[in-house]
């Protein structure tokens, strides 16, 4: 074979297996990054819902390359996309999952009991939806305060009579916010800090507005159980960031933070709830944190080769998914989705499931009715469209959610429909035999 075909043809394959990359500067400890930890190939914004007049223009893609740093083992994509382009108007409002907001009210009344929060205290939320979670502070009587950064969403909290500032945050705010007198007994973050680019930024800004014996909690999908089972489609252009409890320990050391507790969480297919507080706080750690990161650690997670072999799981995932409703469909039924999250349009890109597989797909969210998903464009209509078309399968992308969706929709046993689960591998289940 001649010489340059052969390097052609062995380029092409590296590219393909993920071994050429760009290096770059770690978004937290500034190292440069070139590990590959997966790659999903080139996929549109997960939020980027089109109009039935969009469908004909020419769509922006981008990488979905996630790397792995080798000192501080941060998980991370690069920033294709600014925040602002994301964030302007945003389509997904926390308040459409009633079981999201349960999981809320419960933490506001653990966190207020555990803290002692009252009248004189100040809680904040870091990108705080459409008050979702700071609603319920109010009947507690306790000043909260919200930052969103999505006009349309933080109208929702404001309009619900919650103290809301359209911003990011960073440390630019959390100086004017201290101008102002104002310091912060519990600083709270859910499922933000993914999705920040400027990591140092935002914690700098978290500690300059934490009072003195403050704690900062966060919660994070954990990336021990994205790995574990599989979970792929948690990674999309809007999440930049992938912790595990030993990078956030890297994070809280390097802007004068410490880790005082932390919590797994079954939220997003499985979380990290972590405490934070200032490093001179009286508050001292609890022995779970000691314990977490020494199954980190156990589970390679202290060094880079903890992190290979999640591509081959992926492509095996994908190969499983698409072999089962390739047979579905030549057995002639009729497949639609339930839900259409940011997750779902990552696993429907990656894997090439558009209106072939499925007829429609489904969502509580009026802001998505009459859109098509991006990328793949399958219609989302409202949740009755299932109950008039009446499928034989129905794939749920919001996966972590099924308990509260297949409850809700036990009906469709009536018809003998059934339940399609796609992570960690695809698995039918019967509403008949669903117990919750």
């Amino acid at each position: 074979m001649d010489f340059s075909l052969q390097m052609n043809i062995r380029f092409a394959h590296d590219q393909t297996h993920g071994h050429i990359h760009e290096s770059a500067p770690c978004r937290l400890c500034g190292s440069t990054v070139n590990t590959s930890f997966v790659d999903l190939g080139m996929s549109p914004l997960c939020e980027s819902f089109l109009a039935s007049d969009q469908l004909d223009r020419m769509e922006p893609y981008y990488p979905l390359r996630v790397m792995v740093c080798g000192k501080c083992f941060l998980v991370q994509l690069k920033e294709y996309v600014s925040p602002h382009d994301i964030f302007h108007e945003y389509a997904y409002f926390s308040s459409y999952s009633t079981s999201w907001v349960s999981h809320a009210k419960r933490y506001v009344e653990m966190i207020t009991q555990r803290l002692k929060l009252g009248p004189q205290s100040l809680a904040v939320e870091l990108a705080s939806n459409d008050g979702y979670l700071l609603q319920h502070f109010l009947p507690l009587g306790v000043p909260v305060l919200g930052i969103e950064p999505a006009a349309n969403v933080a109208e929702v909290a404001i309009a619900k009579g919650i103290d809301t500032r359209v911003a990011f945050f960073g440390t630019a705010l959390a100086n004017t916010l201290v101008a102002e007198g104002k310091r912060a007994d519990l600083i709270a973050g859910n499922n933000v800090l993914a999705q920040v680019p400027d990591l140092n930024d935002f914690v700098a800004g978290m500690k300059t507005l934490l009072a003195q014996e403050g704690v900062i909690t966060l919660e994070f999908p954990h990336v021990l159980r994205l790995m574990e089972e599989n979970q792929f489609d948690t990674i999309y252009h809007e999440h930049f960031s992938y912790f595990s409890l030993l990078t956030i320990a890297h994070m809280a050391e390097r802007h004068g933070l410490k880790i005082i507790d932390v919590e797994e969480l079954p939220t997003h297919g499985g979380s990290l709830r972590v405490y934070l507080a200032h490093k001179a706080s009286v508050r001292e750690p609890t022995g779970a944190v000691g314990a977490l990161l020494a199954r980190e650690e156990q589970a390679g997670f202290n060094r880079l080769e903890g992190y290979a072999g999640f591509q081959e799981q992926v492509r095996q995932t994908k190969h499983k998914l698409l072999a089962f409703l390739t047979q579905v469909k030549a057995e002639g039924k009729r497949i639609c989705g339930y839900g259409a999250p940011g997750k779902g349009n990552t696993l429907l890109n990656y894997c090439g499931i558009g209106p072939d597989f499925l007829d429609f797909t489904v969502d509580r969210n009026p802001y998505k009715h009459g859109r098509f998903t991006p990328g793949m464009h399958i219609p989302i209509y409202p949740v009755e469209a299932i109950d008039a078309a009446r499928p034989d399968y129905i794939l749920i992308l919001p996966w972590n959610l099924k308990a509260e969706i297949v409850n809700q929709m036990r009906h469709v046993a009536e018809w003998g429909g059934k339940f399609i689960i796609p992570v960690p591998e695809v698995s039918v289940l019967d509403p008949k035999d669903f117990i919750s």
